[in-house]
C-alpha cells in the first residue's frame, strides 16, 4: 500500500495547487470558485486516504470514514459548477438541497462517526481479517444513482448552451465545452468502478483502483480546466426571446425573401463570413432587420442553425482558393483567411461539407489541372 498512499499523496498536492490556482483565476471566476472549492474537497479526500493506506489507525478512522461518504457530493458539485459556467448564476442559498445526498448518508453514518475507540479498533480488527465496512447495498445503489443523475443533468445544461451558441456565433466551436465531457465521462467511469467494488468482491477492483482514477482525474481537470477558454455565460441567456414569427408549417413573414437576398449580398459581396468572431446580432445590424428575423429565415430558408450557414459560406470561398493554382498560401493560412478560427474546426467542416479533406480535395484539383494542361485543344 506504500506505492497507493505516495500517488495519493501526490495527487493530493496537485489538488490543494490546482484549487488554489482556479480560485484566484480571472476567466470564469465564479465557475472556477466552485470547481475549486470542489477540487479542495478532494484534495482533502485523497490526503487522507494517503495518509490511510500508509497506516491505518483509530485516530483516522474517523476522517477517513468522513471522507469515504466525499463522493455522495460530487455529482451535484459537477451540476452546480456546469451551471454556473454557462449560465452565470452563482451559489444561491436553495442550492444547499442539491447537498442532500450526502446530508443523507452522514445521518446514516453517524453512529459509525461517533463510535467509541474501543469499538473502533475492534472494526478494523475486523476490517484486517478481511470483513467489510457496515454499510447498506441498497442506499449505495441509490446514491450512486442519485450522482449520476446530477452528471446527466450537467451534460444536458451544456447541450442547452451549445445549441444556443449554435444560433448565435460563428466561432462556437471555440467555446463548445469539449472538457466538460471528459469531465463527465471521467467521473461516470469511476462510479460504475466504485459500484463494482460495493456489490461485488473482484480482487482488482478496490479502493486504490476507485481513488487511483481519482487522482488521475485531477491531473486531467488540471490541464483542461487551467486552459479553458472564456465561456461566454450571458449572452446565450439573453438570446431566449420570443421569435415573434409564427412557426406553423406554411406560414412565413412576407420580409423573408428581401432578407435572404440581403443576406446574399453580405456574404457574396462584402464577405461577411470571412469575420472570426461574427455574430447573429452583427449580420442583422449590418442588413438593417431585426434579429430575430435574420434567425428565422436562415433557421427555415437554409435549413440549419447560424453557425452552420456561416460555415458554408466560409468552406466555399476556401474551395475557391484551394483551387485556384495560382494561390500558393498555406492550407491553414487559407482557413483563418476565410473565417474559421482552428484548424482542427476547418478540417471537421470542410470535409462535412465535402466529403474529403482539404489537402485531398487541392491534391484532386492540382492533379486535374495538371490533366487538363497535357491535354491538346480540340
Amino acid at each position: 500500500m506504500a506505492f497507493w498512499s505516495l500517488v495519493f499523496a501526490i495527487a493530493a498536492a496537485q489538488a490543494v495547487l490546482l484549487a488554489l490556482a482556479l480560485w484566484r483565476r480571472p476567466v470564469n471566476a465564479g465557475s472556477n470558485r466552485v470547481l475549486a472549492v470542489w477540487i479542495g474537497l478532494i484534495g482533502f479526500d485523497l490526503a487522507v486516504k494517503a495518509a490511510w493506506f500508509h497506516g491505518p489507525s483509530a485516530t483516522l478512522f474517523r476522517p477517513y470514514r468522513l471522507a469515504q461518504l466525499f463522493p455522495f457530493f460530487y455529482g451535484s458539485f459537477f451540476y452546480l459548477y456546469v451551471r454556473t459556467l454557462t449560465q452565470a448564476r452563482g451559489f444561491v442559498r436553495r442550492d444547499a438541497l442539491h447537498l442532500l445526498p450526502f446530508a443523507l448518508v452522514l445521518l446514516l453514518n453517524l453512529e459509525v462517526l461517533l463510535m467509541p475507540r474501543a469499538e473502533v479498533e475492534a472494526l478494523l480488527a475486523r476490517l484486517a481479517a478481511g470483513g467489510r465496512w457496515p454499510q447498506s447495498p441498497r442506499l449505495d445503489i441509490a446514491l450512486y444513482m442519485a450522482g449520476v443523475s446530477y452528471v446527466v443533468a450537467g451534460l444536458v445544461v451544456v447541450r442547452g448552451y451549445r445549441r444556443r451558441l449554435l444560433q448565435r456565433r460563428s466561432d462556437a466551436d471555440r467555446m463548445s465545452l469539449h472538457w466538460i465531457d471528459v469531465m463527465a465521462a471521467s467521473q461516470i467511469v469511476i462510479w460504475c468502478i466504485a459500484l463494482a467494488q460495493w456489490q461485488f468482491r473482484i480482487p482488482w477492483i478496490d479502493f486504490p483502483l476507485i481513488y487511483g482514477a481519482v487522482a488521475a482525474w485531477v491531473f486531467a481537470v488540471g490541464y483542461l480546466s487551467l486552459a479553458q477558454a472564456p465561456v461566454l455565460a450571458n449572452e446565450p441567456a439573453q438570446a431566449v426571446r420570443d421569435v415573434m414569427v409564427d412557426d406553423a408549417p406554411g406560414t412565413e413573414d412576407p420580409r423573408f425573401p428581401e432578407v435572404e437576398a440581403r443576406l446574399a449580398q453580405l456574404m457574396a459581396r462584402e464577405r461577411l463570413h470571412r469575420e472570426p468572431a461574427l455574430t447573429i446580432g452583427e449580420v442583422a445590424r449590418r442588413s438593417g432587420y431585426p434579429e430575430y428575423l435574420v434567425s428565422a429565415v436562415i433557421n427555415r430558408r437554409f435549413e440549419g442553425n447560424f453557425w452552420a450557414y456561416v460555415n458554408r459560406h466560409r468552406i466555399e470561398d476556401a474551395r475557391a482558393c484551394l483551387a485556384d493554382p495560382g494561390d500558393a498560401r498555406t492550407v491553414l493560412d487559407i482557413a483563418y483567411a476565410c473565417g474559421f478560427t482552428s484548424k482542427s474546426t476547418f478540417n471537421a467542416a470542410f470535409k462535412r461539407e465535402t466529403g474529403e479533406t482539404p489537402t485531398a480535395y487541392r491534391a484532386r484539383c492540382a492533379t486535374a489541372d495538371a490533366a487538363a494542361a497535357r491535354t491538346p485543344p480540340g
